[in-house]
């Protein structure tokens, strides 16, 4: 991206493409956001990011509108944009599932976005959360946001953990499949001969800081999501490890391991569990009595 230092997004109701958008930015930037129509002036100045206003997408002079976009284009917001010109836009649509809704509701409103998603209407203000309604509140009362202000550095925060999980969760996924191990559960197996199977992930030296992060990902990009019944990870808390089910598979009853010695911790909704058990052997034995 060319060098700016201003970030220009739109006066009045906020939304949340610009503000995610303004918060990436900030995290490439650390600059002053000013909210207010754009001139032209700002428009062919290649140190002013015009966001979410204009009416012009053109990333040589750093300007992100989409909406001046035909109505049959893809759904795309200024969000998409930034992303797009920061050559990440195809990891987030793979990675971050909030995305592509974000971007309908954005382009096509509320009802049309619930009948893509095919839930009723209600579901989708049920979904509000107090956290967006004060960011977005917040940023739409101020003119100008700058370094130091508890709503900018929380944007810049947003910005750096959205941009640090994008960068990073490819060499995590790489990592994973250099370590993984899938194993089968032949003893699980259904009446048509159907072979469960688990991820398991063995405790690394160094170990990552989250060591379960990617673990998910990993599965669904693999497409092993239809056999596979649980994933387990080192414990980041201790030196065993934690069993979980698979998207809540409901193979698996980690309730019935509660008795176990080596079973510190079972949630009474049986979808988790953390055993001191270091041996594969054990572990799938554990894995075995949770299948019933």
């Amino acid at each position: 991206m060319t060098p700016f230092t201003t970030i220009l997004t739109h006066p009045g109701s906020a939304h949340k493409d610009e503000l995610l958008a303004c918060c990436v930015l900030l995290a490439t930037n650390p600059v002053t956001i000013v909210r207010r129509e754009p001139a032209e002036a700002d428009l062919a100045d290649t140190g002013t990011v015009v966001v979410d206003v204009g009416d012009s997408h053109d990333p040589a002079l750093n300007n992100f509108d989409h909406h001046q976009l035909p109505d049959d284009a893809a759904p795309t917001c200024a969000l998409s944009l930034v992303l797009q010109n920061l050559g990440l836009y195809e990891d987030a649509k793979m990675f971050c599932d909030w995305l592509e809704p974000a971007e309908w509701f954005d382009c096509r409103g509320a009802n049309t976005t619930a009948k893509w998603l095919g839930v009723k209407r209600d579901i989708i203000s049920q979904l509000n959360s107090p956290i967006d309604i004060t960011l977005l509140r917040r940023f739409a009362m101020g003119t100008e946001h700058k370094a130091g202000e508890p709503v900018w550095e929380i944007m810049r925060m947003v910005g750096e953990d959205l941009l640090d999980y994008l960068r990073n969760l490819r060499s995590r996924l790489t990592f994973v499949g250099e370590h993984a191990e899938v194993w089968t559960l032949n003893e699980l197996a259904d009446a048509d001969g159907n072979t469960p199977q688990i991820l398991f992930m063995p405790r690394t030296d160094p170990l990552p800081e989250e060591p379960s992060s990617g673990l998910d990902r990993y599965v669904m990009e693999n497409d092993l999501g239809e056999k596979m019944i649980a994933i387990i990870a080192p414990d980041r808390r201790g030196t065993g490890y934690g069993l979980s089910k698979h998207r809540d598979n409901p193979r698996l009853d980690f309730t019935r391991i509660t008795d176990e010695a080596d079973v510190h911790f079972a949630h009474l909704r049986g979808f988790v569990a953390k055993t001191s058990a270091t041996e594969p052997k054990r572990l799938r034995e554990l894995l075995k009595i949770a299948g019933g």
